[in-house]
């Protein structure tokens, strides 16, 4: 068993599996669903229940996450257990880079986001997971204040390009993809994985899917 766990949300794992696998990581992933930041305060007690349980066992825990709405009641978790985790306020910062997600939060803060795992879960994490298949009145009441879509794309696939136009289409907003990769994400992750001893505090950020809750395999 590897001394190293990392955590991390399912709407990361796919690009967390690659970025292991490319730098030869020996280290064990254990996976909590993305549709949790449908429920922000469920994310909290998620991780305690998970760090408390996997503490004993691994000398580094490294929670692959944002601060996703957790309005800083995640740090006292992180300095209970002795764990790390990303910096960033979520995954559409770290995709898109603290600079450029800045230039757009400032010159347009009415921008919904979209990434790949976003695009490819659409249907089930918004439409069905906010009611709007039951409710499709509070579409307007959702995303009535958004001026645009931007797509931080990881990889380029004609068909996340179409998904993501149908999307825009479906919110009634314009569309603008930006092929960022990982952004700032591998670099991040990276500091925390190979990095000496973990802090047992976590440094201050910035202001502002279908992941299984086991060990995930890397084989295959």
């Amino acid at each position: 068993m590897s001394s190293t766990a990392l955590i991390i949300c399912g709407a990361l794992g796919r690009d967390v599996k690659d970025i292991i696998t490319r730098r030869g990581w020996d280290v064990d992933v254990y996976g909590v669903s993305a549709l949790l930041h449908l429920y922000p305060s469920r994310i909290v007690g998620e991780l305690r229940d998970k760090l408390r349980e996997l503490r004993p066992r691994y000398e580094k825990l490294v929670v692959v996450y944002g601060e996703c709405g957790t309005t800083g009641k995640l740090e006292p978790v992180l300095e209970e257990t002795g764990a790390v985790r990303l910096r960033g306020p979520h995954c559409y910062e770290m995709y898109a880079g603290e600079a450029r997600f800045k230039e757009v939060a400032e010159s347009r803060p009415g921008t919904f986001f979209l990434t790949d795992w976003l695009v490819r879960n659409f249907d089930r994490a918004v439409i069905r997971g906010l009611g709007l298949d039951r409710d499709p009145e509070l579409k307007p009441m959702l995303f009535g204040n958004y001026e645009a879509v931007l797509y931080l794309r990881q990889v380029p696939n004609p068909r996340l390009a179409e998904k993501a136009g149908e999307i825009a289409a479906y919110l009634g907003l314009p569309l603008e993809i930006d092929d960022v990769g990982l952004g700032e994400l591998e670099e991040r992750l990276a500091a925390l994985v190979e990095g000496a001893s973990p802090p047992t505090r976590l440094a201050a950020d910035l202001p502002g899917e279908r992941g299984g809750e086991g060990l995930i395999s890397l084989r295959g």
